[in-house]
């Protein structure tokens, strides 16, 4: 018999770990999953931190079937952005919802890049920049 990674409304916590723990590992950044009809996980700094999680952003994205950005008034991540997506199966049904924080959705991007075009202008005029300048334009 094949062994594998099978994600249906059904999946336990422990069948969810690996991908939770991956999207960790990749981005970082808290993670929560959990199946349609099971309370899931939730994994941080390569941690798994609760094997009977669930969370207000979750159980709306299997509700409602669709990818949600926002930030939750209440549960764990309350006051801090999130974004959520289903995972869906061979029929487009919602069988269960991965989260995570939405990094980008706490930066402030006007203040991250105020001082790009100076700094762009710093590295052009910098003799030993080995790209030509016209490359950089």
């Amino acid at each position: 018999m094949k062994e594998g990674i099978v994600i249906n409304e059904d999946s336990t916590a422990e069948e969810l770990a690996p991908i939770a723990k991956a999207v960790n590992d990749l981005l970082v950044i808290p993670v929560t999953m959990r199946s349609k009809n099971k309370r899931g996980i939730r994994v941080e700094k390569g941690v798994v931190i609760d094997f009977e999680y669930s969370g207000p952003v979750l159980e709306r994205v299997l509700e409602e079937n669709r990818v949600i950005r926002t930030t939750p008034l209440t549960g764990r991540y309350a006051r801090i952005p999130v974004v959520v997506v289903p995972i869906r199966d061979g029929k487009g049904e919602a069988v269960a919802a991965l989260g995570i924080v939405d990094i980008v959705g706490t930066v402030d991007l006007g203040a991250v890049f105020a001082d790009f075009p100076r700094v762009l202008e710093q590295i052009k005029s910098h003799p030993r920049y080995p790209v030509p300048v016209e490359d950089l334009d």
